[in-house]
């Protein structure tokens, strides 16, 4: 396998584990305040990676930590805006808005890093938009407030994905991945602190959440994005992170809420998760396709080597 398809893999793997705890936060953020949450799930993950990753520390420069601050702004941004916008929106505009940062990644990509996006991950791109269109069920045309702070979110999770691509070739990319989950915390205890501390009781469910979505979907997650994402696109990034719904659809499927209930299939769902998925192939298209004929050529080129000699 090419080193973007390996990348591409990886990414779909930290996309499922992503969508996977998403039904997992579902049921404890009624436990715990949302910035609470998201203090303690980096803070965890920071930990965690400072004592594995501590030599790493050494190579740090001033200009590394700046970029490092950047990229955790940005994830900032889209999950802060994300939770806010959501008290004044429905799910399915949440969901769709959100999700319209796979437009907005090869857009800007395109403007302002002058990467002209490949015909397969433009077809992928408009797939995936329909895709989430339908499992959104649609948008509100009634526009509010809350719309708008999550089309921030949009643009939030669109910089992250490009601001890595941007640092990631230029930066110690362990220690890029970690810093941007250190400044993510302190982001979040700042909100945290702002809003008010409260008590909250600590549950088996929430522990068990916590160390899933701290261990495996951010100190894995983040810090292994910032290290693959240097052989693959920004837009094919975007493009696999748009299946983040789909995956919580199946596992809602199995796992059960907290009254019980499970996720029920329609055939709405299902055409919006096909066509999502059918996005993402499209975009590994190309890599398939390139890597053929980079075989036919070596092949021609020993056959005319071969016949030159006899």
């Amino acid at each position: 396998m090419s080193k973007q398809l390996k990348a591409d893999i990886f990414l779909l793997f930290i996309t499922i584990i992503w969508g996977v705890s998403f039904v997992l936060i579902k049921d404890i953020i009624e436990e715990i305040p949302s910035f609470a949450y998201l203090t303690i799930r980096f803070a965890l993950a920071f930990l965690i990676l400072s004592v594995v990753y501590r030599k790493h520390f050494r190579k740090m420069s001033r200009k590394t930590i700046g970029r490092g601050f950047i990229i955790a702004l940005m994830l900032f941004l889209g999950m802060s805006f994300q939770i806010t916008g959501l008290k004044y929106t429905t799910a399915s505009n949440s969901a769709l808005i959100t999700g319209f940062n796979v437009i907005l990644v090869p857009v800007i990509s395109g403007l302002f890093l002058k990467k002209k996006p490949e015909i397969s991950s433009i077809a992928g791109v408009l797939m995936a938009g329909c895709g989430i269109f339908i499992l959104s069920g649609g948008i509100n045309l009634k526009f509010n407030i809350g719309d708008v702070l999550t089309l921030i979110c949009a643009v939030g999770f669109a910089m992250q994905i490009i601001f890595v691509d941007m640092f990631a070739n230029e930066e110690n990319a362990i220690g890029l991945g970690v810093l941007q989950i250190g400044f993510t915390a302190l982001l979040s205890a700042g909100m945290w602190l702002k809003e008010g501390i409260e008590p909250f009781a600590i549950s088996r469910e929430l522990v068990i959440t916590l160390v899933i979505t701290s261990i495996l979907g951010t100190a894995l997650a983040y810090v292994g994005q910032v290290i693959v994402q240097r052989f693959t696109s920004p837009t094919h990034t975007a493009l696999i992170f748009t299946a983040e719904p789909v995956f919580g659809l199946i596992a809602a499927l199995f796992i059960p809420d907290s009254n019980g209930v499970t996720e029920t299939l329609t055939m709405r769902t299902v055409f919006g998760c096909i066509l999502v998925l059918l996005g993402m192939l499209a975009s590994e298209f190309d890599i398939k396709i390139k890597n053929m004929f980079y075989k036919i050529k070596k092949i021609i080129l020993y056959a005319r080597r071969e016949y030159l000699q006899d």
